[in-house]
């Protein structure tokens, strides 16, 4: 966009510039989602975390375009939505986006997993990310890194879907993000066009960052639109040769 006020027709520049992202960012999707659903079985349960469909990008999503890419292709998937506390992206938006999609789900409340996988009701877990480091950490909504803990213990296979841009080799590993804390009423209340709704002392302290970091040794693959990588892959440094 920078680029594009430089031109002397700035204003047809933006615009120009704004559809080929969209467009591409469509595109991006549609290969990720296809070689996602490459990795999902007929009749799988999927846990996913947030919101990462067609509300979240220009195209059919990430982790949520690969669901809907193996229900097209099987018919019989069914998803586990974490509502995805205090914000409850899951509940307000992936929970909308399945319905609207008829793809079974069912929601729960984010610790409700770990006695899903325990009585072996979830067959993978597939997230997104806000940023994979060059060492296949990665961000993504907090109460994504319980799950990778949780699915490791559990021997359960953990996938992250992005695209290349999400990539920042710049950053070397999880540690080096930043992670932002967000208003202290998301979680010491609710808010809406009905006003507030406060469950907790207007003065209680608050932790409550927006993100948290997945190490890479907890991830079984990353997706993205360039391919499927692996663990070795990543070891040996893969994601850094594709930037």
């Amino acid at each position: 966009m920078r680029k594009a006020l430089t031109q002397c027709d700035y204003v047809a520049g933006i615009v120009t510039t704004a559809e080929r992202l969209f467009i591409e960012d469509i595109a991006l999707c549609e290969r990720m989602a296809n070689r996602g659903a490459e990795l999902i079985n007929s009749g799988d349960n999927i846990l996913t975390h947030c919101n990462t469909g067609a509300l979240a990008t220009a195209g059919i999503g990430t982790a949520l375009g690969v669901i809907y890419k193996a229900q097209q292709k099987y018919g019989n998937v069914h998803v586990w939505v974490d509502e995805t506390r205090p914000l409850l992206q899951g509940g307000r938006l992936t929970a909308f986006e399945l319905e609207r999609w008829k793809i079974p789900y069912t929601l729960i409340c984010d610790n409700m997993a770990a006695s899903l996988m325990a009585a072996g009701k979830v067959d993978k877990i597939v997230v997104g990310a806000d940023r994979i480091a060059a060492n296949g950490d990665f961000a993504n909504k907090v109460g994504t890194y319980n799950l990778a803990v949780l699915a490791y213990f559990h021997n359960i296979p953990f996938y992250v879907v992005a695209p290349i841009t999400t990539l920042d080799t710049n950053t070397v590993c999880g540690d080096d993000i930043e992670i932002e804390q967000r208003n202290p009423q998301e979680v010491r209340g609710v808010s809406g066009s009905f006003g507030e709704a406060l469950w907790a002392p207007t003065n209680a302290n608050v932790y409550n960052p927006a993100f948290d970091i997945t190490p890479a040794k907890l991830v079984t693959g990353w997706v993205l639109d360039t391919g499927v990588y692996n663990q070795s892959q990543v070891e040996n440094g893969e994601l850094i040769k594709l930037k």
